[in-house]
């Protein structure tokens, strides 16, 4: 039998045990900052595409199990939707204006390229939206030191001025990533081979990327793709004629087939005018030629156009036989190996930054718009469903 002092001893440490009883548990609930649970989960770097619980912990991917028992400080229940690494989109023009990195976050786009929005009189304005951008964002420098204009970037030839994007490089590099050559008649005139080997001169002294804006151009496609040089991009890949990457008989241009087994990256740039037709499209994938990448060409008008998001470009190619681990491919993987800043992006694998896009992919009859006008009806849409961020779930609009 206890003594006096042997029970209020005893008393003492039950007591001590049941105060810390419920730190420990949280302690041991908390062991992840933040759990997913219940999603399909398609990782195309791991080929992976299965339900799984994704667990995070200090804005990295912690594990990634068909089940997480171990409790979190927040748990998101994707149940029904996808979960996929956070989206990449190589083509846009979010620098030009404050609120653009945030709006596509809220689509799923943890990392943005603006492409050529400013040359190098005012590039830095597109720069300082890159550097306090939540998300990663970088620049394409234009070669035409005007950038976009509205009557023609390099009409003049004397825009295109390779000794000042040389400079605007080296101010900026830390953010500038490659240079960006727009090639359309309406945008160059008769200069497009010129401009080319101009920008290309600008990029290769750095060791940069450079993507050319194609399609509608003055020489023939097979001239200006043979100017390329590997880890360059072409963007617009579904313009039509005049000067389209397919010929009359719709087969691919030699010249294309040899860009890309150089390794020449070809992207979509969905774009509003003149980029993509569905005839176009249609002989493009008949042949076989696959996009390397989806991107938006994406501005802040793009949820009233044809455009909408990345998630809902993704979804136009479903109905031509892309699978859905392919499309998400070509908005994760793949741009992830474009740009060396994105390298440890584009994957779910254990240790990755906690980069995550949540899609729903809806079934129904889902109208997709081109850039003239014309509508084809699919069954499958993907929709941006939610963002994590390095970890943290960004607030719904």
């Amino acid at each position: 039998m206890m003594n006096r002092r042997q029970f209020l001893s005893a008393a003492v440490v039950c007591g001590a045990a049941v105060a810390h009883a419920p730190r420990a548990a949280l302690a041991q609930a908390s062991k992840y900052d933040l759990l997913i649970k219940g999603g399909r989960v398609i990782d195309p770097s791991v080929h992976l595409d299965g339900v799984r619980d994704v667990a995070i912990s200090a804005g990295r991917i912690a594990a990634v199990e068909p089940t997480i028992a171990t409790g979190a400080a927040e748990t998101i229940d994707a149940r029904g939707k996808l979960v996929v690494p956070g989206l990449i989109d190589i083509h846009t023009h979010t620098g030009r204006s404050a609120e653009g990195p945030g709006l596509v976050l809220r689509d799923g786009v943890t990392g943005w390229i603006d492409a050529g929005s400013q040359g190098a009189d005012r590039v830095a304005e597109i720069v300082a939206v890159a550097r306090t951008s939540p998300q990663q964002g970088r620049v394409l420098v234009n070669i035409g030191r005007g950038g976009i204009l509205p009557g023609g970037d390099t009409m003049d030839l004397t825009r295109a001025d390779v000794a000042a994007a040389r400079d605007a490089i080296a101010k900026h590099r830390d953010y500038i990533v490659g240079v960006k050559a727009r090639l359309s008649r309406d945008v160059v005139g008769t200069n497009d081979v010129e401009v080319l080997r101009r920008a290309q001169e600008a990029a290769s002294a750095f060791n940069l990327p450079l993507m050319i804006h194609m399609g509608q151009t003055a020489s023939p496609m097979g001239k200006l793709v043979d100017l390329l040089k590997r880890g360059d991009i072409v963007t617009h890949l579904f313009a039509p004629p005049p000067n389209a990457i397919v010929d009359d008989s719709g087969h691919i241009l030699p010249e294309v087939l040899a860009a890309r087994r150089r390794g020449v990256w070809f992207d979509i740039g969905n774009g509003q005018t003149g980029h993509m037709r569905w005839d176009t499209i249609g002989a493009i994938m008949k042949a076989g030629f696959w996009p390397d990448t989806f991107s938006t060409d994406w501005n802040t008008n793009s949820k009233t156009t044809g455009v909408v998001d990345l998630p809902n470009c993704m979804s136009k190619l479903l109905g031509y036989g892309m699978t859905i681990s392919d499309a998400i491919a070509c908005a994760t993987l793949n741009p992830s190996r474009i740009f060396p800043l994105f390298n440890d992006r584009g994957t779910l694998n254990v240790g990755a930054p906690a980069d995550v896009a949540l899609l729903e992919l809806r079934e129904g009859s889902f109208e997709f718009l081109d850039n003239y006008k014309g509508t084809i009806t699919g069954r499958q849409r993907f929709f941006p469903a939610g963002t994590v961020l390095a970890g943290k779930r960004v607030p719904a609009a």
